[in-house]
């Protein structure tokens, strides 16, 4: 793992991107570094180690950055590590509050989420553990601005979204998130519905990641649904503007 994590920031410094990963971590810092200022509040919601959390801190440092990982043992280290400089909640968002079972995927956490999902690994080795769930309109108080949100939940993006209208519609953010296709089909969600809820809901236009970054025009929602159905993205960018 060491040496995973070495050869990743070697190929991140020399600006090679090996993986489609690499490619859209690099282009999510770009997005960050263009749009975030440095009175900015921030949200990271799916943390894992807090890459982006730490990211947003860097960008803006007078804003309030929040972060919502369920996992307990990831939780606990970036309470620790973003101790009186961030809010970290240990809950899973979605479009209600409750209990609910979450697959806890041991050799690659990043890959959990509430629902099962296509793994490009053999053997995952899930552990089924209890979280809470929680909205983001019931913990963000009315007078917090929001400026940037980062979603990556495995699949679970649409119900954040859903519970997170209040939020939205108040302060009008920035969304990058994530939504592909072996993941997002566990929850039932399709494509022209996220379109539908973005475009009539919140008055917002879709983005690939890149397009956004260079102003280009927003995607339509047959190419939407296109580039969803082939897998040919999946991490996007919804935006008022």
């Amino acid at each position: 793992m060491i040496i995973k994590d070495i050869a990743k920031k070697i190929c991140y410094y020399l600006k090679i991107d090996i993986t489609k990963n690499q490619k859209y971590d690099r282009l999510t810092n770009k997005i960050i570094d263009k749009f975030v200022k440095p009175k900015h509040n921030c949200i990271d919601i799916g943390c894992h180690k807090g890459e982006i959390l730490q990211y947003f801190l860097k960008k803006a440092p007078l804003g309030h950055p929040i972060g919502f990982e369920p996992i307990p043992y990831l939780y606990t280290e970036l309470e620790q590590k973003f101790k009186g400089v961030a809010t970290i909640y240990p809950y899973a968002l979605s479009h209600h509050s409750g209990k609910t079972e979450f697959h806890l995927v041991k050799k690659n956490p990043a890959y959990s989420g509430i629902k099962e999902r296509i793994y490009d690994f053999k053997n995952p080795q899930i552990e089924i553990i209890d979280v809470t769930l929680a909205t983001l309109d019931s913990l963000i108080a009315s007078d917090f601005q929001v400026d940037f949100i980062k979603i990556d939940v495995e699949g679970g993006e649409f119900d954040v979204l859903k519970g997170a209208v209040e939020t939205i519609k108040r302060s009008n953010p920035i969304i990058l998130f994530e939504y592909g296709k072996g993941s997002a089909f566990y929850y039932g969600t399709q494509p022209s519905e996220l379109f539908d809820f973005f475009e009539n809901t919140l008055g917002y236009k879709l983005y690939t990641l890149k397009s956004f970054y260079e102003n280009s025009t927003s995607i339509p929602k047959n190419r939407f649904e296109q580039l969803f159905s082939d897998c040919e993205e999946y991490y996007f960018v919804a935006s008022k503007s």
